[in-house]
């Protein structure tokens, strides 16, 4: 099977310092594969590497092949890159169904008309709400992006990612700060885009009881380097894992 994303030697340093060494790996459709590793270990300096929002200092990056390694943020997400969008760039005075209903009109080439005729819009309004309700935001559909609590901040970053339809979902500790009553409607989300057999998955995840139930695969970075791939359990097992979860120093791997 073909890798819809690859890294090749991807690395990043930052003065003297490497966050990511060296690190080549590949991800399939219909595998959800959960990123662990200590604090500092590179996971989400390997997000930003990977969906560019930090340029590479060496490596390349793939996706379906195509080398995105220079693209901008916005061809990656073009291409079918998709990452849980950050509000800071989102239209925070429009409300909460704008702000999908304009992602969903840049994914269909119809541009940023906030002007449209109210009628020409009914099918991308549709389509709006019906992402809406799929993450429980559909009362809050009318309030601007700015008046939301954290918790459904969270729930429309997943209801962009939803609208834009990507090849490959990013997911950068979806359920952080939500409430335990918020938190499994994100996490039936995801587990409902990972039985796409299309989707692929990434996840960065601290929280052991998600990676095990959401988690086909296991990929875990410690001090940049890729130092263990493998199923949940043999990973999980793994004494190298171990290790750097009680924070003792790694042998040579």
């Amino acid at each position: 099977m073909m890798s819809s994303l690859e890294t090749r030697d991807l690395t990043v340093r930052f003065g003297g310092h490497v966050a990511v060494d060296t690190v080549s790996c590949k991800f399939y459709p219909g595998q959800l594969t959960a990123i662990v590793g200590p604090n500092g270990a590179g996971k989400t300096t390997y997000f930003n590497l990977i969906s560019g929002q930090i340029g590479v200092s060496a490596g390349q990056v793939l996706l379906g092949g195509r080398d995105i390694t220079r693209a901008s943020v916005s061809a990656r997400s073009h291409l079918g890159l998709g990452r849980a969008f950050q509000l800071t760039n989102l239209f925070p005075s429009l409300s909460v169904l704008e702000n999908v209903r304009l992602v969903i009109q840049s994914r269909q080439g119809r541009g940023f008309n906030l002007w449209s005729v109210a009628g020409s819009l009914s099918d991308l309004t549709d389509a709006a709400q019906a992402i809406l309700a799929r993450v429980r935001l559909t009362a809050q559909a009318a309030l601007p992006v700015s008046a939301l609590p954290h918790g459904d901040q969270r729930k429309l970053e997943v209801a962009l990612l939803l609208a834009l339809q990507p090849a490959v979902y990013m997911f950068d500790e979806p359920t952080a700060g939500m409430s335990v009553d918020e938190a499994p409607v994100i996490l039936d989300l995801i587990a409902q885009i990972k039985a796409d057999p299309k989707a692929t998955v990434l996840l960065v995840e601290h929280k052991m009881d998600v990676i095990r139930s959401l988690a086909d695969r296991i990929i875990v970075l410690h001090n940049g380097a890729l130092v263990a791939d493998g199923d949940p359990a043999t990973v999980m097992a793994s004494a190298v894992v171990q290790e750097a979860y009680l924070g003792k120093e790694l042998s040579d791997v």
